[in-house]
């Protein structure tokens, strides 16, 4: 593959994810894995390597596009700091237990596994009615601590933040605002990333046929290039996020979900369809 070309997919992927993150509350995994497991494969590693390197660099890109998200969606209201840290500190050990499961399991299990996630949330989002929740909301101590755990096993385990599982966890089940469900799903990746990108660095340390400028499983190089554009485009995505009704993100979101749920699970290409 030509390496402009190369570079070009990998900025233009970078500011979707930056805009989406700041949108929806979710990290972008859903959209670097399949980006970067194409590139990474293209590039002649074998899949399972290159799986878990799209994983691992897509958490990396994730941490600092959260961090910036979230301070955007904090200034404006939208993070419940308490629910956040609670979720945040089981999120960051669901994270390790995640990842290292991850680092030792096929490709084509991680694959199918990650398009299943995704399609469950958004059925879920889609076929639930849509909560009228004003005010903040009352849950035990005990409820974030679990879902936190939940959440950052996923983020872990598929290299996708966990938003997917945590906006919609938030917002149907623990009765979050949906603005407040992705303003406080954004600060709670921040400590799910952190979790996953450490584990993933030491299970790759010596790992081998991995591509130049790579920490473990983490590629150096295509970091740089995503995050150069993911974490400018974070705030616009914020910005965007409160302009738009509330029942709408609901709906963009659950159609990036099944969109991305169908490719990993290999649909398109049992359909003969170049999606």
């Amino acid at each position: 593959m030509d390496l402009i070309v190369y570079i070009l997919i990998l900025l233009s992927t970078g500011a979707f994810v930056g805009f989406t993150s700041g949108l929806l509350g979710v990290g972008g995994g859903f959209i670097m894995v399949p980006v970067q497991y194409f590139l990474f494969t293209a590039i002649g590693l074998d899949p399972d390597t290159s799986l878990r390197m799209a994983f691992a660099t897509s958490l990396t890109v994730i941490l600092p596009t959260a961090l910036n998200g979230a301070w955007g969606h904090w200034r404006r209201g939208a993070v419940l700091v308490g629910p956040a840290i609670l979720l945040g500190l089981t999120g960051l050990i669901g994270g390790v237990v995640g990842a290292s499961i991850s680092s030792y399991t096929p490709a084509s299990i991680l694959s199918f596994i990650f398009g299943l996630l995704a399609l469950g949330s958004a059925l879920w989002m889609l076929g639930s009615s849509y909560p009228e929740i004003m005010e903040n909301p009352s849950n035990t101590r005990q409820s974030y601590l679990l879902w936190g755990f939940m959440g950052g096993f996923s983020s872990g385990l598929l290299g996708i933040g966990g938003g997917v599982v945590m906006v919609p966890l938030l917002n149907l089940l623990l009765k979050f605002p949906i603005h407040k469900a992705i303003g406080t799903s954004t600060a709670f990746i921040v400590f799910a990333s952190i979790g996953g990108i450490i584990t993933y660095i030491f299970t790759g340390i010596n790992a081998t046929g991995l591509p130049p400028y790579s920490l473990g499983y983490v590629n150096l190089l295509q970091f740089l290039v995503l995050a150069a554009t993911s974490i400018p485009m974070a705030l616009l995505g914020v910005k965007a996020a409160h302009r738009i009704p509330g029942k709408k993100l609901k709906y963009i979101f659950a159609a990036l979900l099944v969109y991305i749920a169908l490719k990993m699970m290999g649909v398109f290409q049992w359909l003969n369809l170049p999606l």
